[in-house]
């Protein structure tokens, strides 16, 4: 029977506990990313979602409408009309008169879009007189803003809509 020197160093003792000392890792001292990756993730959507919540401070009621969003990418101008008649150009009270020249002078041109935000207890004669001033000013793209999931057209009326 043959013994070879590696054996007779392992069963003395010698060989054995060595090899397992050089054979145990170090400390870790890489950085696991995939925690940081989803933190960052998470941020992303929530600013994403609250980035146009954040977008005009006037605090108005839409009225609902079943019609969809509209997707325009570039930054509008925003005219909001409270319950009580007062405007609004983004965030600054203004007079009625001074409308018109500060639109112009905040847009630049006329083809900017112009986004009309109109309490849903606002006076109808009020918005419609808004929306004819931008538009005697040459402005080609007002839009009127609504909250979506209101009733439908052909669908059932509203509770205090007179029926007929």
């Amino acid at each position: 029977m043959a013994i070879s020197s590696h054996d007779a160093f392992s069963a003395a003792g010698g060989g054995g506990r060595r090899r397992r000392r050089g054979g145990r890792r170090g400390a870790l001292s890489e950085i696991n990313v995939t925690p940081l990756v989803d933190v960052m993730l998470v941020l992303l959507i929530v600013f994403m979602i609250s980035a146009p919540l954040l977008t005009v401070g006037v605090p108005v009621e839409l009225p609902k409408t079943e019609a969809g969003s509209m997707q325009d990418q570039s930054e509008p101008l925003t005219v909001s009309i409270r319950a009580d008649g007062s405007l609004f150009v983004q965030e600054e009270p203004v007079v009625f008169a001074g409308l018109s020249p500060r639109l112009r002078a905040m847009a630049g041109d006329t083809t900017k879009p112009i986004y009309v935000r109109a309490d849903g207890r606002a006076s109808y004669s009020i918005v419609a007189q808004v929306m004819a001033a931008l538009s005697t000013s040459g402005f080609t793209s007002i839009n009127l803003i609504t909250d979506t999931g209101g009733p439908s057209s052909g669908g059932t009326p509203a509770p205090d809509a007179p029926a007929g």
